[in-house]
């Protein structure tokens, strides 16, 4: 029955990962709709799109401290309906407050969501006793491959951003709930929330800042690469290396694509040579995927460099959060939750850093910092663990607690 109880509840946290995936990827894609139905400015976008990371990194910190109380599923089971009934509002308002709100309330909800997530992933990992982080977050890179697909039929068919996002938004929120009563987790740390009755459990809600800073650092590098590709590889195949509007649209799809593999399978090579191995390579290759960019000729390469910039980038975060996982397994949800935090910093960091220097030096030369500051996790790369990383931090597999059916222990 233990083994059933962690298979199904495996199962219905990649859904949430997968449903998160699209919620975010149907925001992100559409902004220039957003922008045009409420009449927001070239000059006030920013500030709104600058706010919803700001939100979340305030929700990620209000689930550190929730979680002492509830478990992470029970935080779980109500943001991800609220982010995607969420995504409702930003769609049908009428005023420039009303998405004010809508976006706001996303924001404080995908930040719970995002924090609430990862923590029952490092505790399944730690059930399992084998590396299945990766799988969450290939469920995520799948997810935000159907959201922009669906995203971009909206966008072709003309439709309205009300008619475009229910549909999703009406499977999305019942099955969510539905999967809800599966989620489940391990209980020798704190993800178990108050049932917690681990070796770790009397370690306290705090985590020493000094313990995590390698890793929320490589968490920020992680993300201003990212957001590099998300906010900046269009207008760079089209500007600086002359490629036509339409093959401009290419390379984040590419990057998504690769990202989705790179995950797929990276937990059998975290199984076969440890996490330390594994994020070195996919250092070692992002940083390759940069200097191409960097370099490129004509915009096929400036592609192949994207593309490689996804087999790399892709394994960094979810093996970031289960190192936090093991640095702390008695604390791991107040870990997991403060390194959130450095997911939005990253994001809040990476785009105007990278506008900046190709407006004041060039956007070849500006290419060159992500890649450097990605270059910079090699440093932090013992902080990924043991060999034991392999297995997700033990062989041992501890009791699990039922948190969708409140918390019994099967």
């Amino acid at each position: 029955m233990t083994d059933a109880r962690l298979r199904q509840g495996r199962a219905s946290l990649a859904f949430s990962f997968f449903a998160q995936g699209v919620a975010f990827a149907l925001l992100v894609t559409r902004i220039p709709a957003v922008q045009d139905r409420y009449g927001i400015s070239d000059a006030l976008l920013p500030l709104f799109l600058a706010a919803v990371p700001v939100l979340a990194g305030v929700g990620s910190v209000l689930t550190g401290h929730m979680v002492r109380r509830l478990p992470p599923g029970a935080v779980l089971r109500w943001s991800q309906p609220v982010v995607l009934l969420s995504l409702l509002g930003v769609a049908g308002g009428r005023e420039v407050w009303h998405v004010a709100v809508a976006l706001g309330v996303f924001g404080l909800a995908v930040g719970a969501l995002d924090a609430s997530m990862n923590m029952l992933g490092v505790s399944l990992q730690r059930a399992y006793g084998r590396s299945i982080m990766l799988g969450f977050h290939a469920a995520y890179s799948l997810g935000g491959i159907a959201g922009a697909s669906l995203a971009w039929v909206g966008a072709h068919e003309d439709l309205a951003l009300l008619t475009s996002y229910l549909p999703p938004v009406l499977v999305l929120v019942p099955a969510a709930l539905a999967a809800s009563r599966w989620y489940t987790t391990g209980a020798d740390g704190a993800a178990a929330g108050p049932q917690d009755t681990g070796p770790g459990a009397a370690a306290g809600p705090g985590v020493p800042f000094a313990l995590l800073m390698p890793l929320c650092l490589v968490m920020t590098f992680a993300y201003i690469g990212d957001s590099t590709v998300s906010n900046w590889s269009a207008k760079y195949l089209e500007d600086v290396l002359g490629s036509s509007e339409e093959l401009a649209t290419v390379p984040y799809n590419a990057y998504m694509v690769t990202t989705l593999i790179g995950r797929t399978v990276g937990d059998l090579g975290v199984r076969r040579f440890g996490a330390v191995a594994v994020v070195r390579c996919g250092t070692l290759l992002a940083a390759a995927g940069f200097a191409v960019v960097a370099m490129a000729p004509g915009p096929w390469a400036g592609m192949a460099g994207f593309t490689l910039l996804g087999l790399g980038l892709c394994v960094i975060v979810p093996q970031t959060f289960a190192a936090a996982g093991r640095l702390a397994p008695g604390q791991s949800d107040a870990a997991v939750a403060r390194l959130n935090v450095f997911n939005y910093v990253g994001f809040l960091v990476g785009s105007p850093l990278v506008g900046a220097l190709g407006d004041a030096w060039s956007y070849r030369g500006a290419m060159l910092v992500p890649m450097v500051l990605v270059l910079a996790t090699l440093v932090y790369a013992r902080s990924f663990g043991s060999d034991d990383a392999r297995y997700g931090g033990g062989h041992e597999r501890p009791r699990v607690v039922d948190v969708g059916r409140g918390g019994n222990e099967v």
